[in-house]
């Protein structure tokens, strides 16, 4: 029987080492991915031009924030704009807010989505019809739930242009409300600076494209000829995969640091917390199952198995030396995943640190919620955002590449 103990732990000891080795390797690239991701306003204007810009701003349901983001974009100190809100079917008071901004405000293009087509997520529909009203050269797209400082149009519009860029992304700052998505973020925001960083979309000679759908900034053209919304119309996370098409056929893209010029709410609650982390895993599998449930399985045991071992391991009494061995890589495993956390809560959220000390719990949160969506795409093949079901059913996603 101690045969059998001792090659139990000895294997998971072999695991845990790979997954020291592997939040080593995420720490360095959270740390050059804040020393080296280039700012929004720190670059060489050489801009003489000011084209115009349309804003294309779709809303469904957003009577709470709406106001707030329309004020702020109302401000720029950029001349030559428009804003293109689109209520997006909206039940709630979104619709007459924008009714009263645009009787206030001649540079706000009031419109109201047509019933969104079979085949069509929500908010890629809504884009799409904000674009046919656009007059503008460069196309802004962003969100109801962004707060933009007064510049942040004419630095993007100066970036891009000095810069020679086809597209343009910045990286906001995530607004959190609740405890559950305060503790939970930090786990989730850490995997943003490997596969989908700003080093590697910046890289010509990598794959990677990713656009924050709460600022991108591209040629009009560009957007057309990279097939536009429609392009991506059944995609569940449609800014990723928008910006990987960019990338791919060729443009000249960036994404840069704005988080201390643009505000962006992640999740507004538990619900959508809950939702938004279900969302993450269904692209997945709807491409591959099986590589889906092997990410699943990877993710459980970088963020939550080391925590759960350690406690379990010092919590008993245990003389084996194979056990003391696991016992302590354990420990060592949860400590790296405690300073990454750290390093997210403090240099990319924010937040105080008492939410990192809550990393156990936010990693079993995010285990959870990817768990649900796997068992929800396994059942159903369908998806819930914004009050709308939609079936992924033969839909294969794109925006985020296994």
């Amino acid at each position: 029987m101690e045969i059998i103990f001792n090659v139990f732990n000895y294997s998971l000891t072999a695991i845990l080492i790979g997954v020291c080795g592997s939040w080593i390797f995420l720490i360095k690239s959270m740390m050059d991915s804040f020393r080296l991701t280039p700012y929004l306003d720190k670059f060489e204007n050489t801009c003489k031009s000011n084209p115009k810009v349309s804003i294309i701003l779709p809303a469904r349901n957003e009577e709470g924030f709406i106001a707030k983001c329309l004020d702020s974009l109302i401000q720029q100190e950029y001349k030559n704009y428009e804003i293109i809100v689109i209520d997006d079917s909206s039940d709630d008071a979104t619709g007459k807010i924008i009714s009263e901004y645009a009787k206030k405000h001649p540079n706000i293009i009031p419109v109201s989505a047509r019933p969104k087509p079979e085949g069509w997520m929500g908010k890629n529909w809504a884009c799409m019809e904000g674009y046919r009203k656009a007059n503008g050269e460069l196309l802004l797209f962003t969100d109801a739930d962004t707060n933009h400082s007064k510049n942040v149009i004419s630095l993007a519009v100066a970036h891009l242009i000095s810069f020679n860029l086809d597209a343009l992304s910045a990286i906001p700052k995530m607004i959190t409300f609740d405890f559950w998505t305060k503790i939970t973020i930090p786990m989730i925001s850490t995997f943003l600076h490997t596969r989908f960083s700003a080093l590697n979309v910046n890289n010509p000679s990598k794959k990677t494209g990713y656009f924050f759908g709460s600022f991108f900034i591209l040629k009009k053209d560009t957007y057309e000829k990279v097939g536009m919304h429609e392009g991506v119309k059944q995609e569940i996370i449609e800014d990723g995969a928008l910006g990987k098409k960019v990338k791919e056929l060729g443009y000249k893209m960036k994404m840069v640091r704005g988080d201390h010029l643009i505000d962006a709410v992640w999740a507004r609650d538990k619900n959508t917390l809950w939702n938004a982390l279900k969302r993450l895993m269904i692209p997945l599998y709807l491409q591959s199952g099986k590589i889906a449930i092997g990410i699943f399985f990877a993710v459980l045991f970088l963020l939550f198995v080391p925590f759960a071992i350690f406690a379990i391991l010092a919590a008993l009494p245990v003389d084996i030396t194979s056990a003391k061995i696991l016992c302590m890589t354990a420990a060592v495993a949860s400590i790296l995943i405690y300073i990454g956390a750290i390093i997210e809560v403090k240099m990319g959220l924010g937040l105080g640190l008492i939410y990192a000390l809550f990393a156990p719990l936010g990693s079993f949160v995010v285990v959870l919620g990817f768990l649900s969506g796997l068992l929800q795409a396994k059942s159903t093949s369908s998806v819930t955002w914004r009050g709308r079901s939609y079936s992924m059913k033969d839909h294969t996603q794109n925006s985020i590449n296994v």
